[in-house]
């Protein structure tokens, strides 16, 4: 019998599935302990959880859950605008910003094109690009340094997409605007730049990227609900771009993207300022904290600027596994080339002190 991969895309056939981080409940399960006895460190969530505010209106919107939400956005797409000091045509909402780089696959690439990224950046980005039967160029990141000038030596004829998430998930590197600017500078003006900024909000001066946008470069700035603000779980990220880049994206687009709920949610976070302040309060604090174990501990790491901090323990996935049977979840690395690394969200003080004791006797 002829097997249906025979009658798939070609290029699905050896694309590997997004691993995201463990779940509690499934990890509670297999341990057979409850759920809140389960840390989760392993997916760069906020530990303090939604803000108050979005919970507020989430309670308030679920009435209505039988209604479709509105399509548009509209409403939030005002605030966002507002709160960045741009239009509404600027802006386009994602199940995730992780949508919108579908919506950028689907919009510019054509299979055979190129899109450049760097090594040890974001798996999403290689994975839409296989998805499109495109090929994705990683450029090296020596000491996990992210030189954009260096993506530009790689340009060719087929690129279509350049991706920069700044920090770089899963390393937490940063870089700073004065490279970006140069680099912006010089991007040939038919590529389309995507600056994955998740982790915004979590840094003292972030770089002002939006300047760009205003100066209409073809350059997609992308934003999430899912880290500092707390809503993983709603699934509501946005871009920011020129308005006809926004109208080419907005073409791609499902109907419904962003659930109601996840639109009552976000804008109500997005005016929680106290929430987003005590937040960055508790992550730099227990960055610092495990920063200061790992150097203690003689274990390299990668000074962070976000809520997270990459560590070599030597054997990632075993690591891994003795962690998760002392009933902390970190995340392993293999599929992004370090596979002697673990990445370790920043949780509350307590979670913290309890990996660090976790992992001292791992280690050992």
């Amino acid at each position: 019998m002829t097997s249906i991969w025979d009658r798939a895309n070609p290029q699905l056939r050896d694309l590997a599935a997004y691993e995201p981080g463990k779940p509690i409940e499934e990890t509670a399960r297999q341990l057979g302990v409850p759920p809140e006895e389960i840390i989760k460190l392993a997916s760069n969530e906020n530990p303090l959880g939604p803000s108050p505010k979005a919970v507020e209106a989430l309670r308030a919107a679920s009435a209505f859950a039988q209604l479709y939400p509105d399509g548009g956005g509209f409403i939030l797409r005002n605030a966002i605008a507002t709160n960045l000091g741009c239009a509404r045509e600027n802006i386009i909402l994602g199940n995730g910003s992780n949508e919108i780089i579908e919506f950028l696959g689907h919009a510019f690439l054509q299979p055979n094109d190129n899109a450049i990224t760097f090594q040890h950046a974001f798996v999403a980005y290689k994975l839409v690009t296989a998805l499109f039967g495109a090929q994705t160029t990683e450029i090296p990141t020596p000491d996990f340094e992210c030189d954009p000038e260096a993506l530009l030596a790689a340009v060719t004829p087929k690129t279509k997409i350049i991706f920069v998430a700044n920090p770089n998930n899963p390393t937490g590197t940063l870089i700073s605007e004065e490279k970006i600017d140069n680099f912006m500078a010089q991007v040939p003006q038919n590529i389309v730049t995507v600056l994955d900024e998740a982790y915004f909000e979590f840094l003292d001066n972030p770089p002002d990227t939006l300047r760009h946008v205003r100066e209409g470069r073809n350059v997609v700035v992308l934003r999430t609900f899912s880290k500092i603000h707390g809503l993983a779980s709603l699934r509501v990220g946005y871009g920011i771009a020129r308005p006809e880049l926004i109208e080419i994206l907005q073409k791609t687009r499902q109907p419904f993207n962003v659930n109601g709920l996840g639109q009552v949610a976000a804008r109500a976070a997005l005016d929680d300022c106290d929430h987003l302040a005590q937040t960055r309060k508790v992550v730099d604090a227990g960055r610092a904290f495990l920063e200061a174990e790992f150097a203690a501990m003689k274990l390299r790491f990668v000074p962070s600027a976000a809520n997270f901090v990459l560590v070599q323990v030597g054997d990632g996935a075993s690591v891994f596994k003795k962690m998760l049977a002392r009933k902390i979840i970190v995340r392993p690395l293999a599929g992004y080339g370090l596979a002697e690394w673990v990445r370790i969200t920043v949780g509350t003080m307590e979670q913290n002190k309890k990996c660090i004791a976790a992992l001292k006797q791992v280690i050992a």
